[in-house]
């Protein structure tokens, strides 16, 4: 604007209202800047505290929770009375209908468990309310992971003009979105895809999980299963391993596990012949979980103890740590990305690995949370973001692979989960 005022000297009257024209504009475009979080463990610490580093997007924050004095520490941590917090039963559709009547946010990010996404997607809907999240629901009696129950919502979405952007977490989420820039930029035909999930940090624990434990535990212990040739092969829990190498990490043992996205990216890529989802576990790790199902630890069906009826798998996730708590000691990084095989824009055949590394002890120190907590909550505001910038919003209910994945990426740099490509190397799948 000063080199404008510079060329034109008789124009200050012109500039002036051009100034409050735009800034008027600015101030419209951001209006709709009003932001509820829901879940205040590690993920919910994150997405709070990144939404407080963007106040010119996220005018309004709310933060609500089952306990509400969880919020309140995390409102506290982050200061400047940026953060206004409220107590709610997500089980419940008319706690969550009253709390956003009460608020009236613009977007709803749903950190809470995926056993309730369906409750408070029925809210959005009742009250007219934009939704992401960051899991595909899941049933409480059944560990089965299925996109179906949320996308039989599209059409109520669709005909509400509301968006429901699913699964923008990491991986879920970024792992959708590094494929769908893969595809814009560089594929004229995906055809293998393999999603590589690392963690090779250190937390001092003899065990713990990286995310809720009973979520954590659940997904790690169900069935594997990959697609292949248009069919859905299933193996045995951790039957298919082998090592593989990550930036700055070297080689880790790394195991086949059914992940939710591919799902939504065999059906939104449909050049895919193979898609696969691998995760790095401790031999430590494997030998407490095995422990624990032997001895019927994992079960996710009630039983009687002393007249009560508990579900074990909710009464280990009450002894075992904390996983918000696990930052102030953890050391070493993440490493998650996508390696992609198929014919290049060229027509030639391509190799593309795109990954990010984080670690565990630098996002502890910016968000009081580690690096598992770090890498699904910043996705989660940059949806959010992007949703109230009118970058990503559209009528529906859509997986993240649906969008632009350009103006998500640009963000992925800017806030703290830079990416890295790597062409025509060994994938080593």
């Amino acid at each position: 604007m000063s080199r404008f005022l510079g060329r034109r000297k008789k124009g200050l009257c012109r500039t002036s209202f051009l100034s409050v024209e735009m800034n008027n504009e600015k101030k419209q475009r951001y209006k709709m800047g009003k932001v509820l979080i829901i879940g205040a463990g590690g993920v919910g610490t994150v997405v709070a505290h990144k939404i407080a580093q963007n106040p010119d997007v996220f005018t309004e924050i709310v933060l609500a929770s089952r306990t509400q004095s969880k919020c309140d520490a995390i409102a506290d941590a982050i200061g400047g009375n940026r953060i206004v917090t409220d107590r709610v039963d997500a089980d419940k559709v008319e706690d969550l209908v009253a709390l956003f009547k009460k608020h009236k946010p613009d977007i709803v990010v749903n950190v809470a468990l995926p056993y309730q996404d369906l409750t408070i997607m029925d809210a959005c809907l009742h009250c007219g309310v934009n939704y992401l999240d960051t899991a595909n629901y899941e049933p409480l009696d059944e560990a089965k992971y299925e996109y179906k129950w949320q996308w039989a919502y599209r059409e109520r979405f669709e005909q509400a003009g509301l968006t429901a952007i699913l699964g923008c977490g990491f991986d879920p989420g970024v792992s959708g979105v590094y494929t769908a820039y893969a595809a814009k930029h560089y594929f004229k035909e995906m055809q293998y895809l393999d999603i590589v999930d690392c963690n090779a940090g250190n937390h001092g624990m003899a065990f713990a999980t990286n995310f809720n434990p009973e979520i954590n535990i659940r997904e790690v212990t169900q069935k594997g299963k990959y697609y292949e040739n248009g069919k859905w092969i299933e193996t045995e829990p951790h039957e298919i391993h082998r090592p593989l190498t990550y930036p700055n990490i070297g080689p880790k043992e790394s195991y086949l596990i059914y992940h939710e996205e591919l799902e939504s990216l065999v059906k939104n890529y449909p050049t895919i012949k193979r898609a696969r989802f691998w995760m790095t576990f401790g031999q430590e790790y494997l030998t407490h979980l095995r422990v624990i199902q032997n001895i019927g630890m994992a079960r996710i069906d009630p039983i009687m103890y002393n007249g009560v009826e508990i579900v074990p798998i909710q009464f280990l996730k009450a002894v075992l740590p904390n996983p918000g708590d696990l930052g102030k000691n953890y050391t070493g990084e993440t490493s998650i990305g996508c390696r992609i095989r198929g014919i290049g824009k060229d027509g030639k055949e391509l190799t593309y690995y795109v990954y990010n590394n984080c670690s565990h002890h630098a996002a502890y120190l910016e968000t009081g949370a580690q690096g598992v907590s770090y890498t699904t909550g910043v996705p989660a505001m940059i949806g959010a973001m992007m949703f109230l910038t009118g970058k990503w919003k559209k009528p529906g209910v859509y997986n993240v692979e649906e969008f632009d994945p350009d103006p998500f990426m640009e963000q992925l740099n800017k806030q703290g989960l830079p990416w890295h490509e790597v062409f025509n190397g060994d994938i080593e799948l």
